[in-house]
């Protein structure tokens, strides 16, 4: 019988449905694997600005399969859905906020787990460059998808070379000094409006980053994306959270040739 691993929350965020970077199959495989009471879809899961440029031709059947396997979750575990709207699926701005079932649409959320209080966000509206300056926002959309197609043709290469997959714009967030300090100050702003929120903590996405650390005695978190990283944010009954990532390894076992197949591996929460 398949094993299957239970969280009680899981955090996903930066799907990008309807582009052709979204890694839809690796989550559609996690999450046919998991049960959680709670699922929480935290932005920028489908990518409105993609499929407006684009049209519905970005839109694939495994897409759909998505959407499928959550109202299977819902159905038959029960489990809790809540969907806050990111800066690319801010069309659902007209829904929120919208209760049906057991599937909430909102626009920030506050989580209670053991007695503490996260503020739920997808993050854009700490982000000036979203907020402020949209026309800078999509011209960088434009560059990180180039870069993306880039990323996916020099891997091409290196599997032909017999070399694990590697990501160019990973390294440059690391290694680029103005990526760093805007990770850094984005962090800072979300830990801050949480301390005066009276929050324990912020869970976020947006960035492309996922994070588990404390700022300044504020749990920060952040869920990472379905492009690059493979990563998710679970928390176990205990209340602890732990940043998942779906690694290298596992698509011979699975009979999967994607060079972004992934075995799920969790990282230890923040001290």
């Amino acid at each position: 019988m398949e094993s299957r691993r239970y969280f009680r929350t899981i955090v996903l965020s930066d799907i990008h449905l309807g582009t052709s970077h979204s890694k839809v199959e690796q989550v559609c495989n996690f999450l046919s694997t998991t049960d959680c009471d709670r699922l929480i879809l935290n932005g920028d899961i489908i990518d409105g600005w993609s499929l407006q440029k684009f049209g519905s031709g970005k839109w694939k059947p495994q897409h759909t399969r998505f959407f499928k396997i959550i109202m299977k979750m819902m159905e038959n575990c029960g489990t809790e859905v809540i969907y806050i709207r990111g800066n690319h699926d801010d069309f659902i701005d007209n829904l929120a906020p919208l209760k049906f079932a057991t599937l909430s649409i909102v626009k920030e959320y506050m989580l209670e787990s053991n007695g503490k209080h996260y503020f739920v966000t997808h993050g854009d509206v700490f982000d000036k460059v979203t907020t402020q300056m949209k026309w800078l926002a999509k011209l960088g959309d434009i560059g990180y998808t180039l870069l993306l197609w880039l990323n996916s043709q020099y891997n091409r290469w290196r599997i032909k070379q017999g070399k694990p997959y590697y990501s160019l714009s990973q390294e440059i967030k690391q290694k680029v000094k103005s990526a760093v300090s805007y990770i850094s100050d984005f962090e800072k702003v979300l830990a801050e409006f949480a301390r005066k929120r009276q929050c324990d903590g912020v869970i976020c996405g947006h960035i492309h980053h996922p994070e588990n650390k404390m700022i300044g005695g504020i749990h920060y978190l952040n869920s990472g994306d379905w492009v690059e990283t493979l990563s998710a944010l679970t928390e176990d009954e205990n209340g602890n959270w732990n940043i998942l990532y779906y690694t290298p390894d596992m698509a011979e076992e699975n009979g999967e040739m994607e060079d972004n197949n992934r075995v799920l591996t969790l990282i230890p929460a923040a001290s």
